[in-house]
């Protein structure tokens, strides 16, 4: 790490890195959180300390003695933990209104799914007011301050307001929308004047910062940006605002040592024992339209369908995580995989054989990273993510190293594992089947080369080096070529590039 690293971290996030839940007696329990965010950052606070501040995940007032809750919790994990209060108003209209009813369909490219009720929009602006008085408690001179995701795009403003000076950055999880699918944002103005309050926005790509500094350009048109490849400098009306590209990744040896533990390898013979010789085809997403699981299962029944030596060969394995019970559409979501899923069971089931072992609920890390690496195939096809870590965990668990990773165009992590990858468009199902084949049919050599290149490169752009190269651009330090992502080049059919 950077010599100029800052002393202290703050870090905020819509959730804290703990979920508390209720045992029979009234007392409440303290668990680890799960989530993308979750598994990136908690290493990186365990290991230099600091402060999480975010949502503890209870309404208001329900735990009178949240905040001693809350302090018990860190004990022994070397930072802090502190909780913003909210109540069930606030959470419905700023969590579920706001957040994943706007910002989360819009920023995914799915305009018909948006609310724009103005409601959520007033309670995003107060909710985010909250969290910046917090913030404003816990800061301290020589801070630094790490805002995560678009829960919280608005309160870098409501800190300058309340005088703090500090250098704050902000990371985007998410992609970030076009010009044109930003504009239909009826706040647009509101949100992008936050965002360059900050001194330091970082994307997960390098399209997610070309469409933010498209939307500076087209709504700031006297912003001066200067360009050296790897950190765009932007200056607007006095203020200077790097924005970068950092792609987020995984504590690569924490996933591989535990896929190499005497239980994780007892798990995965047990597994393996279960598939009888077959092909295990994996796959593990969030219930969310953006994960694109409808389409990932008519590309497999279709593979099905077009490769009979497939059959009784292989079985995908899907776990399904809940996620937003509370908004209708993901109900009705989880209805349409349940049909899908009975339907290709219906069509391909022989005796001795059932082509899908789905699954709905949460699993520990153990029991996940047993199934990574029990699968010959992952099978990670997302409509639109602003990354992705389940390739990278994936990967980083494949210690046996014969592995094949199926990964979506349209995922963040492509731009870094494209060599190596089988990249497929989720909505071509024909593609997405002809790979599935294409996995299985791989020599043992190939898979090899592959799996090898990749578990180097998660190795070497894991966690700490994200932190790394966020926090040298927050301290306006020279990153060489630390985060230069190279340019994405579309999969094409052999022969297509040469006619062109």
């Amino acid at each position: 790490m950077s010599s100029a690293e800052p002393r202290r971290l703050v870090v905020a996030s819509n959730r804290l890195p703990v979920v508390l839940s209720q045992e029979d007696g009234g007392e409440w329990d303290l668990e680890p959180g799960s989530g993308g965010l979750v598994t990136a950052l908690e290493p990186v606070l365990r290991a230099r300390g600091g402060v999480w501040i975010g949502w503890p995940g209870v309404e208001e007032g329900s735990i009178p003695d949240l905040d001693e809750v809350l302090d018990g919790s860190a004990v022994g994990q070397g930072y802090d933990v502190k909780g913003v209060h909210l109540t069930a108003r606030e959470r419905d209209d700023f969590y579920l209104g706001f957040s994943n009813q706007v910002i989360w369909p819009l920023f995914h490219d799915l305009l018909p799914q948006c609310n724009f009720d103005p409601v959520f929009w007033r309670t995003y602006r107060d909710v985010n007011a909250k969290f910046a008085r917090r913030i404003h408690e816990e800061v301290r001179e020589g801070d630094f301050v790490w805002i995560h995701d678009y829960h919280l795009m608005a309160v870098a403003r409501e800190l300058r307001k309340a005088g703090v000076s500090q250098t704050m950055g902000f990371f985007l999880h998410i992609p970030f929308p076009p010009v044109d699918l930003f504009l239909t944002l009826p706040w647009r103005f509101q949100i992008l004047d936050s965002l360059l309050a900050f001194d330091l926005i970082g994307f997960q790509t390098s399209r997610d910062r070309r469409n933010f500094l498209d939307c500076v350009r087209h709504m700031a048109p006297g912003a001066e940006l200067r360009d050296n490849g790897r950190v765009v400098g932007l200056s607007l009306g006095g203020r200077h605002v790097r924005v970068g590209v950092f792609p987020v990744s995984i504590d690569f040896q924490e996933f591989a040592g535990m896929a190499a533990s005497d239980a994780v390898s007892e798990r995965v013979a047990v597994l393996r024992s279960e598939s009888l010789g077959r092909t295990t085809i994996l796959g593990v997403d969030r219930l969310d339209y953006s994960k694109g699981i409808p389409h990932k299962l008519q590309g497999y029944r279709l593979a099905l369908e077009r490769y009979p030596d497939l059959r009784e060969n292989v079985t995908l394995v899907q776990l399904v995580v809940p996620s937003r019970e509370d908004i209708p559409e993901y109900f009705d979501m989880k209805e349409e995989i349940e049909r899908l899923v009975g339907e290709i069971q219906g069509q391909f089931t022989r005796s001795g054989w059932v082509p899908i072992h789905y699954q709905y609920g949460r699993w520990e890390r153990p029991e996940l990273i047993a199934q990574y690496r029990a699968a010959g195939i992952a099978l990670v096809t997302p409509l639109k993510d602003g990354m992705n870590l389940v390739a990278k965990e994936y990967c980083a668990s494949n210690v046996g190293g014969k592995g094949v990773l199926i990964l979506s165009e349209y995922a963040g992590a492509t731009a870094q594992v494209q060599d190596q990858a089988l990249l497929v468009n989720p909505h071509d199902v024909e593609g997405v089947a002809d790979a599935i084949h294409e996995a299985f049919t791989m020599p043992t050599p190939e898979r090899r080369r592959r799996m090898r290149a990749l578990r180097d490169g998660v190795r070497t752009q894991d966690i700490e080096w994200w932190v790394d190269t966020f926090l040298r651009a927050a301290a306006d330090e020279d990153l060489g070529d630390s985060t230069r992502v190279e340019r994405y080049r579309p999969r094409a059919p052999a022969g297509l590039l040469e006619r062109a």
